[in-house]
């Protein structure tokens, strides 16, 4: 009897048969669906300071919360999104670099770049609580209302216990390979938005898994602030009561409210 050889791959497992004997291998990697990819229309334009490097976002309560950097230039403000006038502003330190914001419990969390070092504020007063350390670089913080979610520039997600600031846990990103430079960080609908450094994109990013389920392809979004390489995309902020996404970048003259077109 001539001898037949059938292989099949199905959901990780493969079928091979040789004859009459059948060996079945299954793979330990799970198969993931490839991710969506979006562009985007722009629904509304905001002003925006244009000396503002910005490195973390928050919106809540109609307000918009914004953390800058650079050495002897970072600061933590409040902001009219209509108007883009500051309500309020705290400077750091000169020693420190602002970096990614939070809002967990009526607290505002601050990161710092290579400080390894972060802030804790009452969120209305912007009055100092509490410092707090951590071992790696500081980029962008968000929460997903039990843990902080924290970014250093490289592939991998940190969780951090919100009273301690201890390190409970990370997990890898990736696509196809993992993806580098997260930055800035939003928590929506139970999935991680990140900036990438450089790019005009963000990742959006299954927390459990580290896994990419989607890219939002930004490209031309401000064409007319791209002076220089300092420029780029940065800041990531959500309306959760009227579902308003708002991204804005470094030292951009206006902010914009986008809504995602699926791509087919």
């Amino acid at each position: 009897m001539k001898s037949q050889h059938l292989a099949g791959i199905l959901m990780g497992t493969a079928v091979i048969v040789f004859s009459a004997v059948v060996l079945v291998l299954v793979s330990n990697s799970p198969v993931y669906p490839e991710p969506l990819h979006y562009t985007y229309n722009v629904v509304n334009v905001y002003p925006h300071d244009e000396t503002a490097f910005t490195q973390g976002l928050i919106f809540e309560d109609s307000i918009i919360y914004e953390s800058t950097g650079r050495y002897g230039q970072s600061t933590l403000r409040s902001v009219e999104l209509e108007t883009g006038n500051i309500i309020q502003l705290h400077v750091l330190p000169d020693q420190f670099f602002g970096e990614g914001i939070t809002i967990f419990d009526d607290k505002i969390i601050q990161l710092t770049w290579q400080s390894e070092k972060g802030f804790v504020y009452d969120k209305n007063s912007f009055d100092l609580l509490q410092e707090f350390t951590y071992p790696t670089e500081g980029w962008g913080i968000t929460h997903d209302g039990s843990r902080l979610i924290m970014s250093d520039g490289t592939a991998t997600l940190y969780f951090l216990d919100p009273e301690t600031f201890q390190k409970i846990g990370q997990v890898e990103v990736y696509d196809e390979e993992p993806v580098e430079f997260l930055n800035e960080l939003e928590y929506i609908h139970g999935e991680v938005y990140a900036n990438i450094w450089k790019e005009e994109k963000i990742a959006i990013i299954n927390p459990q898994t580290g896994r990419v389920t989607g890219w939002i392809d930004l490209e031309g979004i401000n064409e007319a602030e791209k002076q220089n390489s300092s420029n780029v995309l940065n800041g990531i902020a959500y309306d959760a009561e009227e579902d308003r996404l708002f991204v804005t970048g470094k030292m951009w003259s206006q902010l914009f409210e986008i809504s995602l077109v699926l791509v087919e």
